[in-house]
């Protein structure tokens, strides 16, 4: 088994609670696992990408070489163009289609959602919507990781078991939004794969 993700979005977004996620389940899973540093500004609004690389195997480099990514996953629609290039034949994209507008000259959404629709395998939601009907709209990147976790080699119990761990001491209610944003998520692509 082997997943190289590329995680994708700006900074505030939660990419980083994504990969907490992932890792923790992918443990918890026997799996090996290397994370890249995140590259790009990681403050809030600058653009933000990590590599996550999981196997059965032992993994030699922490770093998804260009056209070899299982799988994009972005809370932000043009990041998501952005890290195409890594993007293997057979690999994934999962995207928000809500942008996070901050730069005067972003592209035209449509023209932008025009390319995600062009690959053959995508999944593009409304991640702030599902998420605020979840309980929070701050769960949106958990959205975006249950819209990928049909396409990840990890039990979805050990993503909800991650959930607990990461978000048990802030409250089980927060436990009980992420947990519905991650179903919610993972409903849409579910029903879009089968299409």
């Amino acid at each position: 088994m082997k997943n190289d993700i590329i995680l994708a979005g700006v900074g505030g977004q939660g990419i980083l609670s994504i990969a907490a996620i992932i890792g923790y389940a992918a443990v918890q899973s026997g799996l090996y696992l290397k994370q890249a540093e995140v590259h790009g500004m990681s403050q809030r609004g600058g653009d933000v990408q990590s590599h996550l690389r999981l196997s059965s195997d032992e993994i030699a480099s922490d770093l998804i070489p260009e056209g070899k990514a299982d799988m994009i996953i972005s809370v932000e629609p043009m990041e998501s163009l952005r890290y195409l290039p890594y993007l293997g034949p057979d690999g994934w994209l999962i995207t928000n289609t809500e942008p996070y507008v901050n730069i005067p000259n972003y592209p035209d959404l449509e023209e932008v959602l025009g390319e995600v629709r062009k690959l053959p395998r995508h999944v593009a939601l409304d991640a702030g919507a599902l998420a605020e009907e979840a309980g929070s709209k701050k769960a949106a990147n958990v959205v975006i990781l249950g819209a990928a976790s049909p396409f990840i080699d990890i039990p979805v119990e050990k993503l909800e078991e991650a959930i607990h761990f990461l978000f048990g001491k802030k409250g089980e209610d927060l436990v009980e939004i992420n947990l519905k944003a991650l179903h919610a998520g993972r409903k849409v692509a579910q029903a879009d794969a089968e299409n």
